[in-house]
């Protein structure tokens, strides 16, 4: 009987577990770029508007403490957003145009810098290169996980990697 008890239990949590749906991650900002397709030109391309978007980002972001005001100021400068991607496709030949969102979207499991994000729904800047059939990638804006390094962003004042570190570690530590 307590063996069967026991069995119950586990199948239980697992079931709980492996079958819960996704939840809405709330501490985090994450950011997705779709290229046209998975040509090589394309996805050269989606690296190049990642790294446009990123410099100009970054020192808009470089003050923002809470995911909510990360959020703002990336709202605030959607418009900006935009104009950045169409002039990285223009400025390289390229004649399909971005679109850019913020929204929520579902994320697998990933790692930045030896932290994990577990899978779940995030809000997230998504920015459509094209058809945005092709080969993506996806980092975090809040904390700043992939603007660890964005120093060719004209500024060369934004260090962004002790910040990370304390931020990471409060929401660690208010998650235990």
């Amino acid at each position: 009987m307590k063996t069967l008890a026991v069995v119950t239990i586990i199948v239980a949590f697992l079931a709980i577990v492996f079958c819960a749906p996704a939840q809405t991650n709330t501490q985090f900002l994450r950011i997705h770029i779709r290229a046209d397709s998975n040509d090589q030109a394309d996805q050269d391309v989606k690296y190049l508007v990642k790294n446009a978007v990123v410099n100009y980002l970054a020192p808009h972001l470089a003050n923002a403490t809470t995911k909510q005001k990360a959020m703002q100021i990336v709202e605030q400068q959607m418009e900006n957003i935009q104009h950045v991607c169409q002039k990285t496709l223009q400025n390289n030949g390229f004649t399909y145009s971005a679109k850019v969102k913020l929204c929520k979207e579902a994320f697998p499991d990933r790692s930045y810098n030896g932290v994990t994000l577990p899978q779940g729904v995030y809000d997230a800047l998504i920015i459509e290169l094209g058809s945005a059939q092709g080969n993506n990638w996806w980092c975090v804006v809040y904390p700043p996980l992939c603007f660890v390094g964005a120093e060719n962003n004209g500024t060369n004042t934004i260090v962004f990697q002790s910040k990370l570190v304390e931020i990471v570690n409060q929401w660690m530590a208010n998650n235990k």
